[in-house]
Formats: C-alpha cells, structure tokens, sequence
C-alpha cells in the first residue's frame, strides 16, 4: 500500500486514517480559549497541573490533542513551547499527534520545531493573500506536518454554503497544483458556526456546513473535515445537557455527511441514540431549519432540562395503537411476535389482502426506508424489518385473489435484479434488493449466473422500471458490457443500475455507458440505490436525470482518456530489469517437507472459528469500524453488538448442526521461474504447467521496483510454490433454502456472510499450518489471530484476482494441479467464479521478501508478452486484464449522443 492513500499522523505512535476510524476525536480542552481551567493554569504558571489537563483528554479518548496558547496577555511562543516540551516529557500523552492551534504565525513556528512525530498545524487561509497563503504552505509541507485550512479568504469568512466551496476549492487548488501538498494532509475546516442565536442569517449555519463537508469530500479527493463543534452550542452556554445534545447530533449528522475529525471534549459527548426523542427532535429542527419556530421551541423547551436531560420512558402500551401504528412498530423494531394476527386485523378490517400489503404494510416499510435513509436505522434493522414484511405477506398470499376474479394489479415499481453470467456472488444484491423493498419497489431476483438473454426476456415479461446487475468478479464487468449492449441492440430503453465489489463509477462511463443509450448508472452501496431509483423512474425527472448522468460520464471518459494519454509507464523491458533486489547468493530455498497435493476434509469449524477476522463481516453490513472497537462505537456500537450476538449464536447452531462442512487441498510443487512465468515441474524435474506473472510498469522513483510475483521465486535454482483452494460452502444450500422458504433475509444474508468468514478463515487456517509444518519454513512461528490478520507472518498467499495478480484465469492452472473439484467440490464457472461462493484459492510464496503489493496499470506491450506466454489471442488477453489496462482497445471514446 503506497505510504499516500491514507492520511498518517504520529506522535510516538502512528495514528492512520484508514476507512474503517470513524471519526477522529481531536481533545480541545488544552485550548486556552475553550477551557477556564486550563487558562487559569496557564495564565498562573502552572504547568505540570496543567499537563493533568492533557492527561484527561487522553484518557478521555483523545486521539489528536489541540494546543492553543493564543491569549492577550500571554506570551504565546514562550508558553506554547514550554507546554509542549512538558507534554513530550509524558509517554502516555506524547503517543498521540498534537495539533498546533494558534491564529498566529510566529507561534506555529515555534509549535513546529518542537513537535514529535507528524502533527497537525491548525491554521491557514487566504485572508492576507496567495503569497503568505502558499509561503506558510511550503514551509508546513516542509516541516511534514498536516494543515487545516480554513474557510477565510481576503473577503472575510465563508458563511454560506456556496461561499464555503468557492475558498475551499481554490485553497486545495493552490496548495495541490501549486505547493505539491500531499491531499491526505489537507484538512478543510468549512467554519462550524452557533444556532439557535434567534438571527434569521445564522439559522442554515449547520445545515450549510453539512452540505458543505459532503461536497469538500466529493470534489477535493484525498481532503479531510474538521470543525470545532462546540461553536455549533455557544447560545446555550451554562446549559450542559442541551448543548451535550447539539453537539453529539451535530456531530452524527456531519459524519454522516463526510466529517473526519473535530476537536469535541471526548469526556463530555453525550451518545446520539440516548438524547431522549423531545429533545432530540428540537435540537434536529435547530441544526436543519425545519421550522420557522424551532428557535424558540428548542429555548422553551431547554428551561425544562435539568441534570443530565434524560428521561427514561419506557412505552409498553404499543400493543392498544391502532393496528396500522402496530404494523409500522413491528416492522421498525423487527418484531414477529405479533405480525400474523396483526395482519388478519388489518385483512379483516380493509376487507382485501392487497390494500393490506399496499397500506399499512407499505406504510411501515416506507418508514423503515426512510429512517434507513437518513442515517437512523442500521443494515441489520433493516433486513429484520424485511423479515417481519415477508412473514406478513406469506401469510396473506393464501387470501389473495386468482387474476381471473378480478385480482388488482399492483401499483409497486418493478426492479429486475441480477448476478450476470459467471458469477455467484450475491450477498450485496440480495442486500439491495432488501433496502429497495422496504421503499415501496416490487423485486424481482434472477439469482445468479444469469445470462443476458433471460435478463431481457424476464425485463419485458414482468414490464419492469428498472434493471440492476451485479458482479463480485471481475470478469464480470465484461459481461455487464455485453448485457447493455444488448439491451441497446434488442430496443430497450429501461434504466440500468451497475452495482458490485468490482464495479466503479468510471468503468462505468467508460464501458458500460457507450454502448447503452438508455439511463445507465453506477450505485456504489445500498442506501444510494434508492434515491436513484427514484430519479431514474420518476417521469417528473426520468429524462432530466438521464441527460444528467448522460452529461456527467461523457466528461468522465474524456477525463479518463486525457489522463491515459498522461500515463507514465515504462516498457516491459525497462520494467523486467527493474526487479524485487534480494540476495539471491546467500538464499537457499526451503524444501518443503511434503511435495504434492495433501487432502483436508471437514475441517474442524470450531477451530477455524477462532481465525475469523471479524471486521468485513460487519462491513457486508454496512456497519464502518474495525473490530473489536465496533462494539463500542458510539454510533453504531449498539447494533453491531446484537448482530455479533446474533452471528455467534448462529455459529454455535452452524457448528453443532453441522450446516455445511468445510474441506481444502493444497501442493507444494518445485518450480523454475523463465522471466516472469513459473514452471511447474515433476518429480523428474519435467515441466507440468506453469504459471505467467505480471509485473508493475509504472514509473518508479530511485531504489523502488517494479514488482512482480515471479521476483520472489529463485531465478537460477529450483524454488518452491504453493497453492491451495479452500471452501466452507459445501452443504449449505439446504440451509439456504429453508431460510428463503421462510421469507427470512435476515438469517439467509447472516448466514451467507458466515461462510464466508469460515472460508477466509479457513485459508488462514490451513496457510499457518503449511508454514509451520507442511512446508516448514516458519516452524518456530508463534502468532496470534490478531498478528495473522496483520500478516505478520513469512511469505505471502496472494489470490487471482486480487491486486498484485489480477487475472482470475490463472485459477484454471490451479484447479488442474489440485484435481480442485474432485477434492473439494469447488467447481469454476465460465468467468473464473468460485461455487460454492464461500471458497478461496491462491499461491503461497515462502521467501521471506516477499509482499503484497497492486500491479496498477500495464501496457500493451506486457499485455503481447502475456498473450504470447500464454498461448491466447491478444484480444483475449486484453479481455482477461481490462481491468489493469493503461490503454482502451477498440473501445469508443466519444460522447454518446444523448
């Protein structure tokens, strides 16, 4: 992973903000304006009580400290770096990043030459100009710490939206075009500014911020949001509990949003989902202006609040509401207790099974989808909900009419969903496809391995709204190509949504949407799936929003285009002399100790359970955050409790039932590597197969490679190489079929995801056990699971398809050698899939230099070589490596007429 993908702060620790940190506390109360205690201790000379100050917040949760020393009549170098020198002095509190906060120059100098580690400088901006704007610039970059920069420029502060992205963008232009600042080390700070102050200019100051950060994170790749979030409460100074309250929505609403990090009092936050409802709905009418009075409803209503503001109601009388209010609660909460004699109340009383499904269960589900939408209900609520939706309607489906006695027809939208040809991989589909249904949209689900032709024949039987395919490999996005295109050539005109692992926005408009003159466009999660289901059908916007996203890819390929042009690579040649530098002559590789294919059926589940990495599994359910700091999370804490509650008991039940079993194969061959290829060799040293490698042809800077898996196999005496394949999907389909029978998305999608981790942890599994003892080369190796998913182990197990050998076809090499079918049942599809779906296969590379690492984008001269090493056209390995092209072959670039 290049050292610029992700932004890195340190103090004696690294702090990396990878996807999975949330958010990024940043402890304000060593700020001598937003705290009286530590101005007082600062004004007074007393240090070392003060450093107790830092210490809180550090054990508060503080994971960046900000230190301001801006104060009248304070000399602010002096103390800043006293203070400083004091906090370097306390290992528990010089661990984290500091953030240097002061409106002064001289005195972030000063911060500069003190600091440990990476920090941050908070702040600059362009009030005094360009020139001092980018002199500041260079010399933070120089020093190598991050900055914040502010809304501010000669004009005065941004305090709209509009003026918030107009200095923003010319910020993070100059300091990226023309300073060549890193854009992981820019933070925006789009100005947090107080409401509720009872002044008409101020009341859209929250919602501009939110509107503000989402935009900042859309436009300015690489750009973090940061904001003081306790401006946003300044009017209800000396009440706690309501500013508690601000400042734990604002900040739920403005990570929702996009924002990063922000300097909060980690102490004092108040958790989003305890701000009792009353209270909470006046603070959200405040922070979005939803009222003309919500002022003045928030001011009455904080003269009530004492203590901490909270009110423990506990409302059991549900049960006597009228049964639609009790249909919506069951499907909110995702109770089934009660739904089925529910049901026949609401059937009994509307006198016809579909105004019960059109009505009131209906009604539910839109509320579901809309909590869904904004943030306020979970993934795994939202399938329970569904659950308690398909209970109800199976139990109504006996009472529906036959069409011939005059059945209605349903108003619902229709959506056909697909996993296209050669793949089957549909946990992600089957998850939209939840989210569309409990937002009024009748699905259609084609499963998976489904061609282009039975999409269209069952699209124009069903007369659906709106098709949406889905891919997990990607071979696949091959065939969503040809899916439009035929779509094009038979005539249809229905909007197509693109959605998968593999799947992205410019692949999209670059390949997808030339060859298709209807609405096509690509959903990257499923809370985004509905909005633009709605546009995309709605005949208010249907042809404005297709001219729209028509537009929009257009200007994506031209971009994508002038940026290929742009591409620096080197030749294949010039890259094959630019290996991995190991020292071959004191290298000897280690025979393993068992050659040839070694057999393990039904794996012991209960052991490959301790080698789950958690952590994806609640990312297939849309819950952000690494495991097990999850649990914790104060937004989303709650729900991934119950739902790894849910998967252990489930996983206790999987085992001891035996719902599916686990197997794996695995070899150890010798090998002789020719440049990039691997031969395969026999007992008598024949070649049996081989192996064909790619190799990185970016341009490297002095002293990098360019990296091929092929560098880590000796290049004169007989190495080794490994492969495996490993499943946890076998027997799983009966299972299946009883959860889908029982209408229940809930246990079929949770299920699912558990094999899935088995297998993964299966490869873990078997992958330790070769090195310690099949092969042998880490015999003395000692790690626990943590360490295993750190890959602090030897050698590497690097897969088809994954980056640094992106080419799934290679697993047919690997299928031959380990009779893979025969002795796990895993069979491949026409693309290369995997099924059963939960299973892995890949290589096992034991030189210790050996590492992971993404091949990027490859020439064509490279792609020749391998076509000519593998014995295949070169159209066809253009094909097989699409993804990973520098060039676009026989592909039309130009604007689709629209």
């Amino acid at each position: 992973m290049e050292n610029r993908n992700y932004m890195k702060l340190s103090g004696l620790e690294p702090l990396v903000l990878t996807p999975e940190i949330n958010f990024v506390n940043i402890g304000e109360r060593t700020n001598i304006t937003g705290s009286k205690k530590f101005a007082r201790l600062i004004l007074n000379g007393q240090y070392d009580e003060a450093l107790e100050v830092a210490l809180d917040q550090v054990r508060g949760g503080a994971q960046v400290l900000d230190v301001c020393m801006d104060e009248g009549m304070l000399d602010g170098e002096f103390a800043m770096v006293k203070y400083l020198n004091l906090l370097a002095s306390e290992p528990e509190i010089s661990r984290i990043p500091i953030m240097i906060d002061s409106s002064k120059w001289a005195i972030i100098l000063a911060g500069l030459k003190c600091i440990q580690g990476k920090g941050i400088v908070n702040s600059i901006s362009l009030k005094n100009g360009e020139e001092e704007f980018i002199h500041q610039a260079k010399t933070i970059k120089k020093f190598g710490a991050a900055v914040v920069v502010m809304a501010f420029d000669e004009d005065g502060q941004a305090d709209t939206y509009e003026r918030r992205i107009e200095i923003c963008e010319r910020s993070y232009r100059i300091l990226v075009d023309v300073v060549k600042f890193n854009p992981q080390d820019i933070i925006f700070d789009p100005n947090i500014f107080p409401v509720a102050t009872g002044m008409d200019e101020h009341k859209k100051n929250a919602l501009d911020f939110f509107l503000a950060t989402k935009w900042i994170k859309e436009n300015l790749p690489g750009a973090k949001v940061s904001g003081g979030v306790s401006n946003v409460s300044f009017s209800f100074r000396g009440n706690n509990p309501v500013r508690e309250a601000m400042h734990a929505a604002f900040l739920y609403h403005a990570i929702h949003h996009g924002m990063d990090m922000g300097i909060v009092n980690p102490t004092m936050l108040e958790v989003y989902d305890d701000i009792p409802k009353d209270l909470l709905e006046r603070v959200e009418d405040v922070l979005f202006d939803r009222r003309e009075d919500a002022t003045e409803r928030l001011l009455d209503f904080a003269e009530t609040v004492k203590s901490s503001g909270k009110k423990e109601i506990v409302n059991e009388a549900w049960r006597s509401d009228p049964v639609s209010k009790r249909i919506e609660h069951a499907l909110v909460k995702g109770i089934l207790d009660f739904i089925v004699e529910d049901t026949e109340e609401a059937r009994q009383e509307l006198q016809n099974p579909l105004k019960v499904i059109e009505g009131p269960l209906m009604d539910g589900m839109n509320v579901v989808g809309d909590l869904f939408g904004e943030g306020k209900m979970f993934l795994p609520q939202v399938v329970k909900s569904a659950r308690v939706m398909k209970k109800a309607v199976a139990y109504l489906e006996p009472f529906m009419p036959l069409p011939e006695e005059g059945q209605e027809e349903s108003s619902l939208k229709k959506i056909l969903m697909a996993t296209v040809k050669g793949d089957v991989h549909d946990i992600g589909k089957n998850i939209v496809g939840v989210v569309l249904a409990c937002n009024s949209y009748q699905i259609i689900d084609l499963g998976v391995m489904v061609d282009a032709q039975r999409i269209i024949d069952e699209a124009i039987k069903n007369k659906v709204d709106i098709i949406g395919l889905s891919g997990l490999i990607t071979p696949s996005l091959d065939e969503m190509v040809n899916v439009a295109s035929e779509m094009e050539r038979q005539g249809l005109k229905i909007p197509l949504l693109i959605g998968g692992a593999t799947t992205s926005r410019i692949h999209t408009a670059v390949k997808i949407d030339p060859v298709y003159s209807g609405t096509v466009v690509h959903v990257t999660d499923a809370s985004k799936s509905v909005p633009i289901a709605g546009e995309a059908i709605s005949e208010e916007t249907k042809e404005t929003y297709r001219l729209k996203i028509k537009e929009t890819y257009a200007q994506l390929r031209v971009e994508h285009e002038s940026k290929q042009t742009l591409k620096q690579l080197v030749s294949y040649e010039e890259a094959k002399a630019n290996p991995v530098s190991i020292d071959w002559e004191n290298f000897t590789p280690v025979k393993p100790k068992t050659l040839g294919n070694t057999v393990l059926e039904n794996l012991d589940l209960s052991i490959l359970r301790k080698y789950i990495d958690w952590t994806p599994f609640f990312s297939t359910w849309m819950l952000s955050g690494r495991y097990p700091k999850i649990l914790e999370d104060p937004i989303v804490g709650g729900e991934a409790k119950k739902l790894f509650d849910d998967a252990n008991q489930m996983l206790d039940r999987l085992i001891s039932e035996k719902w599916l079993s686990a197997n794996a194969v695995f070899g150890i061959y010798p090998v002789k590597r020719v440049e990039d290829d691997a031969m395969v060799l026999d007992e008598n040293g024949n070649t049996i197969d081989k192996f064909h490698f790619l190799r990185q042809q970016g341009k490297k800077g002095k002293g990098v490679p360019n990296r091929s898996l092929a560098d880590y196999i000796h290049p004169e005496k007989v190495d080794f190489l490994g492969c495996f394949a490993v499943t946890a999907g076998t027997g799983m389909e009966a299972k299946l079929a009883e959860f889908q029978a029982a209408g229940d998305d809930y246990n079929d999608i949770l299920f699912k995801a558990l094999a899935d981790r088995l297998a993964e942890a299966a490869a873990e599994y078997v992958h330790e056990i070769v090195r310690k003892d099949y092969w042998g080369y880490a015999s003395q190796e000692s790690l626990d699971n943590d360490s295993l998913i750190r890959e602090e182990y030897l050698g590497i197990r690097p897969a088809p398809g994954y980056p640094a050998c992106p080419e799934h076809s290679e697993k047919i090499t690997i299928s031959k050698l380990l009779e893979m079918e025969k002795n796990t049942g895993i069979q491949l599809t026409s693309s290369f899939a995997m099924y059963p779906t939960s299973s892995v296969s890949g290589f096992y590379f034991a030189n210790p230099e050996s590492k992971y690492f993404g091949l990027g984008k490859i020439g064509e001269d490279q792609v020749a070589s391998y076509a000519s090493r593998k014995g295949i056209s070169l159209k066809d390995a253009e094909k097989l490596l699409s993804p990973n092209l520098a060039y676009q072959p026989q592909i039309n670039l130009a604007t689709q007429p629209i």
